[in-house]
């Protein structure tokens, strides 16, 4: 059936072409390399193998063949021999089946079994450091040929500017999985593909997906204690093969379906005008630590793509998840910039954001780079030239980089916006100095190195903690349902309950937590910056106070679509927000507030307002204060906004009257935003806010925040 040529040791992973497919992967230690071809994913021995003959199939560290008569949708795994020896770091044993690490897609319609992917004996007193002679090929999933055939009829990523982007956190799966989604296809890409018209009614622009790279989604042994239910990898991050789409994700059940219904996913939402970005984990594998299974990177060359400890037996964990991969060796360094070009080259997404970023500023030994080769090269790829780059700037290892990432060109998670926001509506004292900070870009942490306003990704919920109703909601964590005595996940959520833990029937308590809701939102919109809103926080979806979902692949996570009707207005009033965000170039600003410009006669572009009308004394302002933007000296792009915008802001149990700037040239204010008002003078659509009398007073409600703009 087969016949095996030297083949070329580029491209990596599987190609197919006029005389067969080309097969090449990397392996210094290896003293041997077979590949094997299945018929079926469930096969536990090859229909066809070939040991690759070093002096014909190897050119340096890459081992590659040439196979005449494989083509798409032929399945294969490769082994590798070399010194089983933990001690100095290797891990080779030819009896595991491995999966390529460039596979662009793999079989998954059953679990794979890890027990039977032990390099080692399970049962030796000896654990890692005794041998596994037992064979794994039928339970493992099967790397699948791909055809890069697709009809992209003339699509590009669309890369918008980051400061007119809206993000919106969402899972793949979550997002239609419900019964009452209302979906043909549900869970699937092309059910994302079926809510476009819900995001496009919306507003935003930019979709940011979990992991969507094949993981290892049976990872979890443990169960629901209440239930019973096995639990699951349900976010992602557990990747096994880089370059693959999930595959569960996807509704065509064909070998390598799940490529073209990627691909049709973002064709379709670049033609609705929205934005692709990946939620990508290049910190650890599915494989864990020593006592892990052996899927691909540890039995192909342990040494080379892992930190490990100085007794080499033992692995660097600086992602809490019991590995680290080696991001600044040359080898990783390719290999990372191959998954990305291939993502946007081939896949078309629009960016990035970076689990555990800053990992990939560690060396070999796990320290802090000051340049790290692999981040420069990612900011200076002239690939990657419009893709956005987005960092998560911290690691489970200590590091904490929020606003000093290397690099100029990285936007980053701002869990310091994240912070202040929640303490400042919860009604911390002494927090409104951080809350004006925040409402204006950071520029304690983002005004320096070329850095501008919208390189902070201004969020108060994402997919890691409490959704926007929890936070309102509950006043500790209840994660029970994940099997960990409720120990797993954080203890410090700045949350608040106002009287009730959980669900509330006191109209009073449910008022409150709706105008919490709203606030937070406001601020996130009405901020210099990129917003970021997680996916159902415009709906108040729900875990029911867990806050480390990562395990519940059930209702607990799924978008209930029901709350779309319950929650009608703060739908509405978010979608509003949006609206009005869009329509204003100077809360979209390309750069930092600057004051006067040294001219004494000009008017500020921002002043800051007690209560009273007065400049604020900062040491003793307390959960009230507002600000005078001039958004007529925001010059964005050429185009000049010339409305005037007052935003005030009170944290406070008890409503207060705010003096009012006096507007020149006869000007009147018109109110656009109070979140203390009733649906849809909560929120007016641009055009229709409503013109106040002349007037130097507006009375703020306690928690709420009122935006008056000048017409």
């Amino acid at each position: 059936m087969y016949e095996v040529k030297p083949g070329n040791p580029f491209p990596l992973g599987a190609y197919t072409g006029p005389e067969g497919v080309n097969f090449s992967i990397f392996s210094r230690h290896a003293t041997a390399i077979t590949l094997c071809l299945y018929d079926e994913s469930h096969d536990s021995e090859p229909t066809f193998s070939y040991t690759l003959d070093p002096r014909l199939n190897k050119t340096g560290d890459i081992w590659h063949c040439r196979v005449r008569g494989a083509g798409a949708g032929t399945l294969y795994l490769w082994r590798a021999d070399g010194p089983y020896d933990p001690l100095a770091g290797h891990r080779f044993n030819h009896n595991k089946a491995l999966v390529d690490p460039y596979a662009r897609a793999l079989t998954d319609d059953f679990p794979m079994n890890h027990i039977a992917a032990y390099a080692y004996d399970p049962d030796s007193e000896m654990l890692d450091l005794s041998f596994s002679a037992t064979r794994n090929d039928g339970t493992m999933p099967k790397a699948i040929v791909v055809a890069d055939e697709f009809d992209w009829q003339g699509d590009r990523p669309l890369n918008y500017p980051l400061r007119n982007c809206i993000l919106y956190e969402t899972h793949v799966k979550g997002l239609s999985m419900h019964p009452n989604a209302g979906v043909a296809n549900p869970g699937t890409y092309r059910g994302v593909v079926e809510m476009i018209p819900y995001f496009r009614k919306l507003g935003i622009t930019s979709l940011e997906f979990l992991p969507v790279q094949e993981f290892d989604e049976f990872e979890n042994f443990r169960h629901n204690p209440t239930s019973g239910e096995r639990l699951r990898n349900y976010w992602g991050y557990s990747t096994i093969s880089f370059f693959a789409p999930k595959c569960s994700y996807s509704s065509d059940r064909s070998q390598g379906g799940q490529v073209g219904e990627f691909k049709y996913m973002v064709r379709e939402l670049h033609k609705a005008g929205l934005e692709v970005i990946l939620d990508i984990v290049f910190n650890h594998t599915a494989e864990g630590n020593e006592l892990g299974p052996t899927i691909n990177f540890r039995g192909l060359d342990n040494v080379m793509y892992y930190m490990l400890d100085e007794e080499k037996r033992y692995y660097k964990n600086y992602s809490g998840c019991g590995n680290t991969l080696n991001c600044n060796h040359p080898v990783l360094r390719s290999l990372i910039m191959d998954c990305l070009h291939y993502w946007v080259c081939d896949m078309h997404v629009d960016g990035f954001r970076f689990d555990l970023g800053s990992i990939l500023g560690r060396d070999s030994t796990g320290k802090l780079l000051e340049n790290p080769p692999v981040v420069e090269r990612i900011a200076e790829d002239p690939l990657l030239r419009d893709t956005k780059i987005i960092a998560e700037a911290w690691d489970a290892g200590g590091a904490y980089q929020v606003g000093w990432f290397p690099g100029n060109r990285w936007a980053e998670w701002n869990d310091r916006f994240r912070d202040d926001v929640r303490k400042f509506w919860r009604g911390d004292p002494k927090s409104v100095t951080q809350l004006a900070t925040r409402l204006t870009g950071s520029s304690d942490l983002y005004l320096r190195n070329d850095r501008k306003p919208f390189h902070s990704i201004n969020f108060v919920t994402a997919h890691d903690g409490f959704t926007l109703n929890d936070l309102v909601s509950y006043s500790r964590k209840h994660n029970e349902a994940n099997g960990e005595n409720n120990h797993d996940g954080s203890d410090s959520n700045l949350s608040a309950n106002y009287g009730i833990e959980g669900p509330a029937a006191s109209p009073e308590i449910e008022r409150l937590r709706n105008r919490q809701v709203k606030n937070f939102l406001a601020t996130i919109l009405l901020s210099a910056g990129t917003p970021m809103i997680l996916g159902g926080d415009e709906l108040r979806r729900t875990q029911k106070g867990n806050n480390n979902a990562y395990c519940q692949n059930n209702e607990i996570s799924w978008y209930d679509w029901s709350f779309l009707q319950k929650h009608a207005d703060v739908h509405r009033f978010c979608s509003a927000l949006i609206a009005f965000r869009k329509s204003h170039h100077a809360l979209r600003r390309p750069d930092f507030f600057k004051g006067t410009d040294g001219d004494d006669n000009a008017i500020p572009d921002i002043t800051w307002y007690d209560e009273r009308g007065l400049p604020p004394d900062w040491s003793s302002v307390d959960l009230r204060i507002a600000a005078l933007i001039d958004g007529s000296r925001n010059d964005c792009c050429g185009e000049v906004d010339d409305n005037h915008f007052y935003l005030a802001f009170n944290a406070s149990a008890e409503g207060c009257t705010f003096a009012i700037p006096r507007l020149p040239d006869g000007k009147t204010w018109r109110r656009a935003i109070d979140t203390s008002l009733e649906a849809p003078e909560d929120c007016v659509e641009p055009g229709r806010e409503a013109t106040l009398e002349p007037f130097d007073a507006y009375r703020v409600e306690g928690k709420s925040l009122v935006v008056l703009l000048s017409g």
